[in-house]
């Protein structure tokens, strides 16, 4: 049973094409760390969102006009190094970009949010230790470092359009952790709690279209704590289930930049979420043989219904994705996968009691790992 531990490397790969709540992307695995001695990873991912939306065809002007494809494609990388220090001892340092989003409404189609356009980009790098106690129980914990900035240009608020663009902070969180094997079986189960990360941007808002000096100000955004939780076994020869689950507090992740919330001019939050998140993954492994393995997983996360964020229109979603792992040499393998994702239904809001909806949204999403152990 010990090689059926082989089989999780190729549906990680599958990650990359989850389209989950909040501005959650790369689900903040540790996964490195549990590798047997030194060992390094490479991993790529491309996510092609659709997602479109219109009015009901009875609102008077502009029912029926649909928004255009809003979503861009974007890419995904990450790395990781992990060593044993000692023989309880070992460390991994991971590096990948754990938040992000981007929107484009596309100009020409007389959707009321045409041209408007927001990116958030982050990149993380974690540093994590491992204490085994013995082969069963063990604790983990570390400290993460998160580089953000983001951009907004909303081009029907106020007298010319609306745009905003933060300053570039680098900030940190921690997080901290326990698991339990049974290497017999191939089982492990770990638990690995991820603190929020408070950042204090300064904001450059500008009312006027870009004509007029632009408004600084302060504007403090947290980005949520987590909490994942990671399960694999065993269930038969070279035959391994895989389980995993992660909540977000994404309620606490508010982005209200000061001259746009205030009375004066919006008066609302630009980035506010209903509800937390919570995301599942179940999967399947085989090792086929001494080279090839393979993977089946399914992914979910809960619609909560409600009104939804112009720049943020999905509410949940439904994946299955594939994985293939090829081992090129007993140290070297390659992974590769693609996701499906069903994108959750959702209604955002342009005034009282009219509410564009974005229904049979999905996206496609490919990755490529490289990893070797030393």
């Amino acid at each position: 049973m010990k090689n059926t531990t082989l089989l999780a490397a190729s549906l990680a790969v599958g990650a990359t094409g989850a389209y989950a709540g909040g501005m959650d992307r790369s689900g903040m695995s540790i996964a490195p760390l549990f590798e047997t001695g030194t060992y390094v990873e490479l991993s790529f991912g491309s996510v092609n969102p659709d997602v479109s939306g219109s009015f009901a065809a009875s609102v008077p002007l502009i029912g029926g006009i649909s928004s255009g494809d809003l979503t861009p494609s974007y890419t995904q990388l990450s790395a990781a190094y992990k060593r044993d220090l000692s023989e309880n001892l070992s460390m991994a340092i991971i590096l990948d970009q754990p938040f992000g989003a981007d929107v484009d409404y596309p100009d020409g189609t007389g959707y009321v949010y045409q041209g408007s356009n927001a990116s958030v980009e982050t990149t993380g790098v974690t540093a994590v230790l491992r204490y085994k106690f013995n082969d069963r129980f063990s604790v983990h914990g570390g400290v993460r470092n998160l580089t953000s900035k983001g951009t907004v240009e909303i081009p029907i608020v106020g007298p010319r359009g609306y745009t905003m663009e933060t300053s570039t902070e680098n900030d940190w969180g921690y997080l901290i952790g326990a698991a339990y094997e049974i290497p017999d079986i191939a089982l492990r189960a770990s638990l690995t709690y991820n603190s929020a990360i408070d950042i204090d941007f300064t904001a450059s808002e500008d009312f006027s279209g870009g004509t007029a000096a632009a408004n600084k100000s302060p504007l403090s955004v947290t980005m949520p704590q987590s909490v994942n939780f990671d399960f694999q076994t065993g269930i038969a020869a070279d035959t391994l289930l895989m389980f995993s689950a992660r909540w977000a507090e994404w309620t606490e992740t508010v982005i209200a930049p000061q001259l746009y919330s205030s009375p004066s001019f919006v008066n609302d939050n630009l980035v506010d979420h209903n509800d937390d998140t919570i995301s599942y993954s179940l999967g399947v492994g085989r090792r086929f043989n001494d080279k090839l393995s393979g993977s089946l997983s399914v992914g979910y996360e809960k619609s909560y219904g409600g009104l939804q964020g112009n720049l943020s229109p999905r509410d949940g979603y439904k994946s299955i994705t594939a994985g293939l792992k090829y081992q090129i040499t007993e140290q070297t393998a390659i992974s590769g996968g693609v996701s499906y994702v069903w994108v959750g239904d959702a209604k955002t809001t342009y005034a009282p009691s009219i509410n564009p909806s974005f229904e049979d949204n999905t996206a496609i999403g490919v990755g490529l790992k490289l990893s070797h152990h030393f």
